[in-house]
């Protein structure tokens, strides 16, 4: 790729890829990879969570989730080992790919000749990979360049989103906990310290996350009320 058409490219990842929640992030750019990156048909992400559990979220077609599952099944493929063990899987010819002999099966079956999956992120709970599925042979042999300038704009934009993520729980929580303080306060006559220190009781002999006990107090209220 020349540098008028690299630099293209980042002033339309630039445009493609604003600010949002973290789920429009995602959609944003599994739509900008079909649109952007050469010979891509179709793209997904895959999310590992913390506990292990792999999901896919944002998929620019419904017939990849499938072929996602089967990746997960069977342990391998490039979007799992993307996702769980290395930075970048290219498959230029599943057909002659020697490391995926159970899901190529599928993903031939599917119409998908080569796919690639690349990281796109290391969080602290999940990291996730971007898929990349072509219908034709050899779609991934030559796109270091680009693939690496996408990523680098996509985790920009995921980085963003999680924090406008962590924000928005953040203020849900204290909204709710809020809540339960002043619902606390009514009913034991209790002054706010007080309070706090009941449902931190609560949450502590229960197990139970502090966000949590205060959102069944409000909802326990709501349900009396109705």
């Amino acid at each position: 790729m020349n540098d008028s058409r690299l630099l293209e490219t980042a002033r339309l990842l630039r445009r493609a890829l604003t600010p949002g929640d973290l789920d429009h992030t995602l959609s944003q750019i599994t739509h900008a990879a079909v649109e952007m990156i050469p010979g891509v048909d179709y793209a997904s992400i895959t999310v590992l969570q913390s506990d292990g559990k792999l999901g896919t979220s944002a998929p620019t077609d419904q017939r990849l989730l499938p072929l996602d599952a089967a990746q997960y099944e069977f342990r391998e493929g490039p979007c799992y080992y993307a996702a769980v063990d290395a930075v970048h899987v290219i498959s230029p010819d599943l057909a002659r790919d020697s490391r995926f002999p159970r899901y190529a099966t599928v993903a031939l079956a599917a119409g998908i000749r080569s796919q690639a999956g690349l990281r796109l992120f290391d969080a602290p709970k999940s990291q996730g990979a971007l898929n990349l599925y072509a219908t034709e042979v050899g779609a991934f042999e030559d796109f270091a360049t680009v693939s690496a300038l996408f990523t680098h704009q996509a985790a920009t934009a995921i980085a963003y989103a999680q924090e406008i993520n962590d924000l928005q729980q953040a203020i849900q929580t204290r909204g709710a906990i809020g809540q339960a303080v002043g619902i606390v306060m009514e009913r034991y006559q209790l002054n706010d310290e007080r309070a706090f220190a009941f449902l931190a009781r609560l949450s502590q002999d229960h197990n139970i996350k502090l966000r949590r006990v205060a959102e069944e107090i409000v909802t326990e209220l709501d349900q009396r009320s109705s």
